[in-house]
């Protein structure tokens, strides 16, 4: 007590030069870095004044103990100070740490990729690029009850929005989300485990993202998504985007037109409209080391240029994972259909800056398997192997086959991840190809992405 005491009174003038501490969320990062700055140096002051007591010589702190007990009026106004010292430092230090987590989390990536092409003479000649790939920021968390996710991308060639909607849990089980939302198809979050996504990404079926409502229901043994989308994530048809191919996920964008090459582009307009979009898994939790699950989907819309609609859409899958302890086995068929008004050559689809064409109508599979493998390897934690197979057929009006196999491992080290990922396709986007070409033949992609999350 004689300690606190003496404490209490060496510091109580520091304690009155601390300004008054709000707990407003919109207190500044000065203020609240002069406020530990502040802490700190109180908490400093008392240690000293700690060592200076017990440095003093036996006689000077008895001393200073008979002096403090005889003096029956002052003691008390110490020790009620003291403890009021404490409380008022505990209480800024709970204050400071409540103002730091702010309700809306920041996150993101940076990433550079290297990329060797047996397709492509002159890189392959070079030994192949090294090149950067995309600085994103991640927005997270709610504020009240209403909640937000959003994530923007910068690459060299363009800045996109990936997703961008504000959500609200009506019950435990189900949630509203309203703006740029996934939509719901197939397995999610995503059909593959590769950094290439599986080929329904190029069709736009697998994690898409358009503007429109959802709601969610999520229970241990099943989920059930429903949703309505007004348009793309750029607004349609007629938007005011700069380029109708700047987007991060593929869409429908233009009707493909007798005399026109794969990757021109469109003239005539034609994108996605008053969408709706279901979706069900059931899931099974079959011991502590298996689980799966088993769901459909199916989505439908209109098609239309800006003025009029020009024709309709339907799409279907079914779905299922399996996990057993480290292994994870994915298998989706998919079919798409467009039926326009115009007479076509096929669908124009925008996405990474650049246009493509793909068949009307198609039937896709995909069959994936993965195996993840804790270790300790420096800073290595974790490495999943894995063999992404994708196979497109039935082409209204083409004949080739698309196919795509990535043979890769998936290296996890604090915030890096890095993809390691050998792509043997045909007749594929990014790979030498284009969802309608006509080739016969493969090729050869090696590519390295490493990325850093934060």
């Amino acid at each position: 007590m004689v300690k606190l005491t003496l404490v209490a009174a060496a510091v109580a003038a520091s304690l009155t030069a601390l300004p008054a501490y709000s707990q407003d969320k919109t207190t500044t990062e000065q203020e609240l870095k002069v406020l530990l700055q502040q802490v700190e140096a109180l908490k400093q002051r008392i240690v000293d004044l700690e060592n200076k007591i017990a440095e003093q010589p036996a006689e000077q702190r008895q001393a200073s103990a008979q002096e403090a007990d005889s003096d029956d009026e002052i003691a008390p106004r110490r020790q009620v100070k003291g403890q009021a010292l404490g409380a008022r430092v505990e209480r800024l230090e709970e204050d400071v740490q409540e103002a730091k987590n702010d309700p809306i989390r920041i996150g993101g990536a940076v990433r550079t990729q290297y990329v060797w092409e047996d397709y492509n003479d002159p890189l392959k000649e070079r030994g192949g690029d090294f090149d950067f790939d995309l600085v994103r920021i991640d927005y997270s968390g709610q504020i009240g009850d209403v909640i937000l996710s959003a994530q923007y991308r910068w690459f060299q060639y363009m800045d996109v929005v990936q997703h961008a909607w504000v959500g609200y849990n009506f019950t435990e089980n189900w949630q509203g989300q309203l703006g740029v939302t996934k939509v719901p198809f197939g397995n999610t979050p995503y059909n593959s485990n590769s950094y290439f996504f599986s080929s329904n990404f190029y069709v736009g079926l697998e994690d898409d993202h358009d503007l429109g409502a959802k709601m969610r229901y999520r229970d241990d043994n099943w989920d059930f998504d429903v949703a309505f989308f007004k348009s793309d994530e750029l607004g349609g048809a007629d938007s005011l985007a700069t380029s109708k191919a700047d987007r991060y996920a593929y869409d429908a964008v233009g009707v493909r037109l007798s005399g026109e090459g794969l990757y021109d582009t469109p003239v005539a307009l034609a994108a996605e409209t008053n969408s709706w979009a279901l979706r069900g898994v059931r899931k099974w939790t079959l011991n502590d080391h298996s689980s799966a699950e088993l769901g459909a989907s199916v989505q439908w819309g209109d098609m239309n240029d800006g003025v009029d609609t020009v024709g309709d859409r339907t799409a279907w899958a079914v779905h299922g994972v399996y996990n057993y302890d480290q292994w994870t086995f994915m298998g989706q068929v998919t079919e798409y259909d467009y039926n326009l008004d115009l007479a076509n050559q096929g669908l124009v689809v925008g996405a990474y800056a650049y246009y493509d064409t793909i068949p009307t109508k198609a039937r896709l599979y995909s069959a994936n398997i993965a195996y993840s493998m804790p270790v300790k390897i420096g800073p290595i934690t974790n490495l999943t192997f894995y063999n992404d197979f994708s196979l497109m057929t039935d082409k209204r009006l083409y004949d080739e086959e698309t196919l795509m196999n990535v043979l890769g491992v998936a290296v996890s080290a604090g915030g890096l991840y890095t993809y390691f990922d050998w792509v043997t396709a045909r007749n594929q986007p990014f790979v030498g190809g284009s969802m309608s070409g006509e080739a016969k033949d493969t090729n050869t992609r090696f590519n390295i992405n490493i990325g850093y999350y934060f």
